[in-house]
């Protein structure tokens, strides 16, 4: 078992979950409360990594972060070091390909809540921010707890985005899932089996803990 393989991919995959509550929240809130009509582009741009295959998403991160692109050259004159084949980089496309795994479970929460509870906490003297914080928020709560565990399980087992932007530089952008394609290649099947065996127990525990807390939630509001 690779354990310093589990360790990259287990802080890759926390930072991106929570890097992902205040920016997924950020969207979600503010494509529910929109009615304009590129809003449908908006959604289409941020469900791409869906659909694209991971090697072209890859592939797009990587030119936008070398050292001669903008970003790229922006972030070696503030660091002095290259944004591509780093945690850093890595942690960047990590938040970009694991976005709409956070976004839509958050605005299908936020477009649940009825108009007519934010008017009713207006006239009741409650601000906008404070209908969001003591209203809104605690209603959107499962969609919130949903895009969290998805965000973390997506991002523990990705591997063409992993591949593209990290390579495969141990300690620091050697994640599970590249450890288990070594593996193979090596024919080192006992290692290769040990670790998609601990991803797929992690991955079925956090799914399930999804699929508990919202059953717990519908049968709490049937009582």
């Amino acid at each position: 078992m690779d354990w310093q393989a589990f360790e990259v991919s287990i802080k890759l995959a926390l930072l991106t979950s929570m890097s992902l509550l205040p920016i997924g929240l950020a969207i979600a809130y503010f494509l529910a409360k929109s009615k304009f009509s590129g809003r449908g582009t908006i959604e289409a741009v941020i469900t791409l990594p869906l659909v694209l295959p991971p090697t072209v998403l890859g592939y797009f991160l990587l030119v936008g972060m070398d050292n001669n692109s903008f970003f790229g050259s922006l972030f070696v004159t503030l660091t002095g070091h290259s944004l591509a084949f780093s945690f850093v980089g890595l942690w960047f496309a990590s938040i970009i390909y694991s976005l709409p795994f956070a976004v839509q479970p958050m605005l299908r929460s936020l477009e649940q809540i009825a108009p007519e509870i934010r008017e009713a906490a207006w006239c009741s003297g409650l601000s906008k921010w404070k209908t969001f914080f003591k209203i809104e928020l605690p209603l959107a709560w499962p969609g919130i707890i949903t895009a969290m565990v998805l965000s973390f399980a997506h991002t523990l087992g990705e591997f063409g985005v992993v591949l593209m932007i990290g390579g495969n530089i141990a300690g620091e952008t050697r994640t599970v899932s590249i450890a288990i394609y070594d593996s193979v290649l090596a024919f080192d099947h006992q290692q290769a089996q040990a670790m998609s065996l601990t991803l797929l127990v992690v991955a079925l525990i956090t799914i399930s803990v999804v699929y508990t807390f919202n059953h717990y939630r519908s049968n709490t509001r049937v009582l």
